[in-house]
């Protein structure tokens, strides 16, 4: 029987790194060239503007996937240490690419969107995040101010608001087709209080700075990257990967 993550020497390490990423990222934060804040303005990320005006195409061809949603990788299956913010499986993704590492299997299914997301200057990550209905993220902080986070609405059910993000004293409520640019080391949570899906097109890109600092940043970025919190996750992915597309094959 696997050994739970919460005893494992990656939870240690984890416990021991957080508190010194924390404390060196909001150093680092207040040099950004775009500031140090829970929500960004979208005209700092021209890109933003890019996957609004071609949301339709990413919806459609998301949705076809869509068809396999109870097989999609909940996100503790993927990212162990997730475990100590998510236990079932109603927080499901599809990655397209994991910290800078393209899953090329699954990229080959959204062709529009790997296209649109290569135009991303210093992406690192993107996946679909998939809550299942009533489902409750609760109140987390990322651990890094090297990286900044976005999500484009795909999928928004119910009235405004009913799916929404506090973000310290704020609140965000998505949009299908809307970008919203935040900064996860803030405290936020996330509902879904809908009965049905919420989708939203999750990315990372190394958060911008000038001169020394962004030398130190992409040092720091690139060491995460290596560490066995990365690898092993894309181990995990892997092994999803194999078993995923070995049941298509046969059906």
């Amino acid at each position: 029987m696997e050994k739970p993550f919460f005893k494992t020497r990656e939870w240690i390490k984890f416990k021991l790194l957080r508190p010194l990423l924390l404390g060196l990222g909001n150093w680092m934060g207040r040099y950004s060239t775009v500031g140090d804040r829970p929500v960004f303005d979208n005209r700092d990320f021209p890109w933003t503007y890019l996957l609004e005006t071609k949301y339709t195409s990413i919806r459609a061809e998301f949705e076809k996937v869509m068809a396999h949603r109870e097989e999609f990788p909940s996100l503790q299956q993927i990212q162990r240490e997730q475990e100590v913010l998510n236990q079932d499986d109603r927080w499901r993704t599809f990655f397209l690419y994991g910290f800078g590492i393209k899953l090329t299997r699954n990229c080959e299914m959204c062709p529009v969107t790997t296209a649109l997301l290569e135009k991303i200057p210093d992406l690192k990550t993107a996946f679909f995040s998939v809550l299942s209905p009533g489902k409750h993220i609760p109140a987390h902080k990322g651990i890094f101010k090297g990286i900044i986070r976005s999500h484009l609405g795909i999928i928004i059910p119910g009235r405004t608001g009913d799916c929404r993000m506090r973000i310290e004293d704020g609140e965000i409520h998505w949009k299908e087709g809307e970008m919203v640019v935040f900064d996860d080391t803030y405290d936020h949570e996330v509902w879904n209080d809908t009965d049905k899906t919420r989708v939203v097109l999750l990315i990372d890109v190394v958060r911008p700075f000038r001169g020394p600092l962004a030398r130190i940043n992409r040092g720091i970025v690139n060491l995460i990257g290596k560490s066995s919190f990365v690898t092993n996750a894309m181990k995990n992915h892997q092994e999803w990967e194999a078993r995923f597309y070995a049941r298509q094959e046969i059906t």
